[in-house]
């Protein structure tokens, strides 16, 4: 017997899931993350943009700074409703309201192992507080979510109660959180089918991801008849995280053609200013927005993505769908037809000879553990074939660097630009932050670096030091260099100038 499921798979599903986005609470419950009220506020209007139906702002009663946070963030006028987050308890819902907050979420556990160890209470005495304080909050509020904390780990036959309860005081919407994670697909499934035909309201799901399954269980709340989803950017919150914003909207949007009115485009952006202010780097082999997502480098891959990109991709989800760019990688899987391509961008063109040798070299350097760049691929193939990839654009002259514990880092650049000699000053955190900043300001084409790493290739103090970094240009295109030496300051000024001359190559050759 097939199962009828309210997800359609034909491109023409017609509900709309909301998604609830407690990026900003469950943010900070990462350990090590802190994000100050001025983070908070962008992060706000950054979710309300891209079109976030509902924003948890945080935990009013926590503290003095985390009131006066969400009160700010409730004034700001945003499109998406701001929740404010309560125990069950008044004095908490009164901070809610006193913040300013659209929609009060009050939740207490549910389980036997919380309820006896944390409350206290008995399952009677939880739906008796249930009631009265999410009537109370209603009394007081417009939208009232309630959670029964712990959920998939309550029988059924309590969870129902205790809803019901919720909901006959006038709950807008009840969450099923799986506060540890231990919900399967299967059983979050099930749990769902129980509760949809008994909950008249919202069913919303809160899902962490201890054993990986937070999306795929979030996903699969929905398909079941769940109307809303809480995630967060990235996928952060406390111990091994939530569901993530990026990944579960796709695949409602992509694979079930579902409408979660989000822009998706803006999903990378989004994602990579989480990193920022987090501190937390997205992996990059993650989905939809880690940098490998759509990046090729095995010979057959790329070949396929350059005839048509559904052979190696989903097809349903492009990059462009997702705000990222296709990428063709250079490794010692790389084919030819990748190779060929990235040359026609700047007008070099191999025989097969030729294409022979710039293969060898390409995989003989990646061979030994080293990252080959774009940058490499233009060297090599200028040698081998005597040809030009179009020159450099920028040329460092002279370079200068003022540094010490008791002084502000700042460099001085003087640079050839395109024949004309360019001189600019910029302070930093470091050393190297002030010269890549002087650097970039003695160009009018704009690059901004997205990615730096250095690693050391060989030992002791004056070990060579390798420097790998990845710049974006105005376009949002990117281009990755790498340079070595001894001092890690030249290296990466070399690096950084590597990187810019393969954007003006770029941005020339595409005129």
């Amino acid at each position: 017997m097939v199962r009828q499921v309210a997800f359609s798979s034909d491109k023409h599903c017609t509900r709309k899931i909301t998604v609830f986005d407690t990026t900003l609470r469950d943010g900070e419950q990462t350990p090590g993350v802190s994000f100050s009220p001025s983070d908070k506020i962008e992060i706000a209007h950054q979710l309300s943009d891209i079109g976030v139906h509902i924003i948890e702002a945080g935990f009013p009663a926590s503290s003095a700074d985390e009131y006066s946070t969400v009160k700010a963030i409730a004034a700001e006028n945003l499109n998406s409703i701001v929740c404010g987050l309560a125990r069950s308890v008044k004095q908490d819902v009164d901070r809610c309201i006193d913040a300013g907050v659209d929609m009060v979420h009050v939740f207490i556990p549910t389980s036997e192992v919380q309820r006896i160890h944390t409350i206290r209470k008995s399952h009677e005495e939880v739906v008796a507080i249930t009631g009265e304080i999410v009537r109370y909050a209603r009394d007081h509020a417009d939208k009232v979510l309630f959670s029964a904390m712990d959920a998939t780990r309550t029988s059924i036959p309590e969870l129902i109660e205790v809803y019901t309860t919720a909901v006959e005081a006038g709950a807008t919407a009840i969450n099923v959180p799986d506060t540890v994670g231990v919900a399967t697909p299967t059983s979050m499934r099930a749990m769902i089918d129980a509760l949809r035909p008994k909950i008249p309201v919202t069913i919303d799901v809160h899902c962490h991801n201890d054993f990986g399954m937070a999306t795929a269980n979030t996903i699969s709340a929905v398909e079941a008849g769940a109307d809303q989803v809480q995630v967060t950017v990235n996928g952060i919150g406390e111990r091994a995280g939530n569901a993530d914003l990026a990944c579960t909207v796709m695949v409602i949007e992509s694979i079930f053609g579902c409408d979660t009115g989000i822009q998706t485009e803006r999903l990378v952006e989004t994602s990579r200013m989480i990193s920022r202010f987090s501190g937390i780097m997205v992996p990059p082999t993650y989905p939809v927005t880690g940098e490998f997502a759509f990046s090729h480098e095995s010979g057959i891959h790329s070949q396929g993505v350059i005839e048509n990109s559904s052979t190696f991709e989903p097809g349903i989800m492009t990059p462009e769908m997702v705000g990222h760019r296709r990428r063709l990688k250079l490794g010692k899987h790389v084919g030819r037809h990748a190779i060929r391509e990235m040359l026609n961008q700047v007008h070099i063109s191999p025989d097969d000879t030729q294409m022979d040798d710039i293969i060898s070299r390409i995989k003989q350097i990646s061979s030994k553990g080293k990252k080959v760049t774009e940058h490499d691929l233009y060297e090599i193939a200028e040698t081998v074939t005597g040809a030009s990839a179009g020159g450099r654009y920028v040329e460092l002259v002279d370079i200068a660097i003022m540094t010490g514990n008791h002084m502000i880092p700042t460099a001085t650049v003087r640079a050839r630009v395109n024949g004309v000699e360019e001189v600019c000053c910029r302070t930093g955190n470091g050393a190297v932050d002030a010269a890549i900043k002087a650097l970039i300001g003695t160009v009018p084409k704009p690059a901004v670096l997205k990615e730096f790493n250095i690693s050391a290739i060989s030992e002791g103090s004056d070990a060579i030091g390798h420097v790998t970094l990845v710049v974006e240009d105005e376009k949002g295109r990117l281009f990755d260099a790498a340079a070595s030496g001894d001092d890690v300051v030249l290296a990466s000024t070399e690096a950084m100038i590597n990187a810019i001359n393969m954007v003006y190559r770029n941005g020339r050759n595409n005129h």
